[in-house]
């Protein structure tokens, strides 16, 4: 297909997702299923444009003073096939695949750029109605960090140290760009693709299946390593998901002690079973997702309790960009109240002189700061633990600012820090 062609398929696909509020997956999928004549090549490049347009839609829709799908495709267009404006104009020649001429008017509205005038929830790409939460974590940085949650994310790998070394991973994918990662110990970036190149499938590779990585975010590497879980220790993953976090505890605990992990929803837990095989993990035990019993019964004998709580998912807006839009207050709501549930659970599981640590993938202070500042309240026995303090012994190396400025607990973003959106809080039950 022609760049024209792929615009306006990449329209036809944001108009089912903007009409029927299709996920962006399911939309892609269907339109390639009524097109199979298009290769690999014109689907990845379909998907990027799609995707670029859902981590800018605000922004996008002011350049071109239109939210048509039409409008959002082409504003894009430039930065996501690897075009200049003039290109655009030109491929957009109204041949039977390709969208109708610009208008004088569309032509001088995507030379121009964004307005400067444009509201600050529009600069920064962020639904208005959060965009004081924006402002409440990160000040006047709000636009810049809310412009940074809207860029392609890179692939992060964490090597899995029980059974390779991060130079070995390096040197399996120095042919695609891979660098250390800035603060990870373990990790591995493979930068984002520029243009419509498709990002390397690294699951497909052998190094994986020989269970030499997992692809993990540097922050969640970083939240994992921060409960500072350790050899021969007693250490609970509350809620383990598909297992990520539950791989790095064990690596860092070399394969000793005991690791339980739980999930209340079964279908997020599943996978763990094939992960923990392949990585050569043994000191795992899942229990059975949602019996409750079996949690409670485990009583307060843990050294670490990690919490990995269900959140907005805010901080993954990179990745997953047509879910900031989706995002209602009702259901942010919802999702403290879950927080609160977890935490007080988690209470309850660490031993005297525990510790527990408070994860979430979100950067909005409802579900962070304003969480911490409940369970403390709400549970005198614990006391917040500054992240600074378990940074070099855990990660390693000076401690990096939190975007929000706090000295107790830490806030990764992409702006500030590179990783997706993490927030995490260290707690010790007193004695």
């Amino acid at each position: 297909m022609r760049p024209g062609g792929r615009i306006k398929a990449a329209a036809e696909v944001l108009e089912d997702i903007f009409a029927r509020h299709q996920p962006a997956s399911t939309a892609l999928q269907d339109w390639g299923k009524r097109h199979r004549f298009a290769g690999s090549g014109d689907r990845a490049a379909i998907g990027t444009l799609v995707y670029d347009v859902l981590r800018r839609r605000l922004s996008l829709a002011a350049q071109m003073g239109a939210h048509t799908p039409r409008a959002m495709a082409i504003a894009a267009a430039p930065r996501a096939l690897g075009l200049s404006a003039d290109d655009v104009i030109a491929v957009c020649d109204g041949s039977p695949h390709a969208p109708e001429p610009l208008s004088d008017e569309e032509r001088a509205h995507l030379v121009a750029g964004l307005p400067a005038d444009a509201a600050a929830h529009v600069a920064a790409d962020v639904p208005e109605w959060l965009m004081p939460s924006f402002v409440r974590a990160f000040g006047e940085r709000a636009i810049a960090e809310g412009r940074a949650m809207a860029e392609r994310a890179p692939i992060d790998l964490r090597a899995n140290a029980i059974k390779a070394t991060r130079e070995k991973l390096l040197g399996a994918f120095a042919k695609i760009g891979a660098t250390p990662a800035r603060f990870a110990p373990f990790g591995v970036r493979i930068p984002a693709p520029e243009g419509s190149a498709k990002s390397p499938h690294v699951e497909a590779e052998a190094a994986h299946g020989k269970g030499w990585f997992e692809v993990q975010d540097e922050g969640s590497q970083i939240a994992a390593a921060l409960s500072g879980a350790g050899p021969r220790q007693q250490v609970l993953d509350l809620c383990a998901g598909a297992g990520g976090k539950t791989l790095a505890l064990a690596a860092a605990m070399q394969n000793t002690g005991q690791i339980y992990a739980y999930d209340a929803d079964k279908g997020q837990l599943r996978p763990i079973f094939e992960r923990l095989q392949r990585a050569g993990v043994r000191n795992v035990q899942v229990l059975e997702a949602g019996d409750r019993a079996a949690l409670d019964a485990l009583g307060p004998r843990f050294d670490t309790v990690l919490v990995d709580a269900p959140c907005s998912g805010s901080g993954t807006w990179r990745r997953k960009p047509d879910a900031k839009w989706r995002l209602r207050p009702e259901a942010l709501a919802i999702r403290q109240t879950e927080q609160r549930d977890v935490l007080s659970l988690a209470a309850g599981l660490v031993k005297p002189g525990g510790r527990l640590t408070f994860v979430t993938c979100s950067v909005l202070p409802e579900e962070n700061v304003d969480q911490v500042a409940w369970f403390v309240g709400a549970f005198p026995n614990f006391a917040t633990v500054p992240y600074g303090d378990i940074w070099p012994a855990t990660v390693g190396g000076a401690a990096p600012a939190s975007a929000d400025g706090s000295t107790q607990t830490l806030l990764l973003t992409p702006a500030s820090h590179g990783t997706d959106g993490f927030f995490v809080a260290s707690f010790k039950r007193a004695a």
